[in-house]
């Protein structure tokens, strides 16, 4: 057995010993139970909570008495069933106050950027539309005409449509009048029936798509993230040159758009996967 694994293994206090990342081992054991009552969801019966968690009910009780004393679990009097108590509550209130989205998304993106090596830029909603609040370039030379403070077009962009797609009306109505007026008048665009079904692609697919246009030759891709109120928190996208950017739905970019979306959404505490 190397120094390492014995490193690692609990001395007799059931402490584990690992340099600068000691732990209680006890305590990691029980977090299981309230990871198990996170997945669900739901309120669990004594048998299918501990299984869920790995350890056998006789095992599982102790802590939800430790528990339920703390306030992180409560017991239904009526049912048996166990479920998140007010202490627990107020625990994850606290950490989503205290979450700031764009630093969340932060070193998801950078990530994001050099694993596609693709640039990464995120944005939000401001007072005169979709705005770039930051772009993570990659290690190659990429060269879009896009910086900080950019606003993008709500019809034309995939960063636009992915605010339009999402957002609700009320918030997009009166710019979306506006670019209709500005497109007809140079007679170019989408008609409302080709924008309406734009939009319900991108919701059913969840990522909004860009090929060769508005800039000619760089494709995008824009996926939402969503915080714990299930509104639309950020926007990322991926953009490059077309001929090094696959815009296949399911290829490889798509992909990790969405994976990185949705671990963002859920470092905000957004559940629906």
């Amino acid at each position: 057995m190397d120094n390492e694994t014995l490193a690692e293994r609990p001395d007799e206090r059931g402490v584990k010993q690992g340099g600068d990342r000691r732990g209680i081992q006890s305590i990691e054991v029980g977090g299981a139970l309230l990871q198990a009552l996170v997945r669900q969801g739901a309120p669990m019966i004594l048998k299918d909570l501990a299984r869920e968690a790995g350890m056998p009910p006789a095992k599982a009780h102790p802590y939800l008495v430790s528990f339920g004393k703390l306030g992180l679990i409560e017991q239904d009097p009526l049912t048996g069933r166990y479920g998140l108590g007010a202490f627990a509550l107020q625990m994850g209130l606290t950490a989503l106050h205290g979450l700031n989205p764009l630093r969340v998304a932060a070193p998801e993106v950078a990530k994001l950027s050099d694993e596609i090596q693709q640039n990464v830029a995120i944005a939000v909603w401001g007072n005169q539309g979709p705005t770039i609040v930051s772009i993570e370039e990659c290690s190659r030379q990429v060269h879009v005409n896009m910086r900080v403070g950019t606003v993008m077009d709500l019809l034309t962009s995939a960063t636009g449509r992915t605010f339009a797609a999402f957002l609700p009306a009320r918030m997009t109505a009166a710019l979306i009048e506006e670019e209709f007026a500005s497109l007809e008048a140079d007679r170019g665009g989408v008609s409302r029936v080709e924008l309406e079904a734009e939009l319900d692609e991108i919701r059913r697919e969840r990522l909004a798509r860009a090929v060769g246009k508005p800039i000619p030759g760089i494709n995008a891709f824009t996926a939402p993230v969503f915080d714990h109120t299930r509104h639309l928190a950020l926007a990322i996208t991926a953009m490059g040159p077309a001929a090094n950017f696959d815009p296949a739905w399911d290829g490889p970019i798509a992909t990790k758009l969405r994976a990185c979306a949705q671990a963002i959404s859920a470092r905000l505490g957004n559940t629906d996967g």
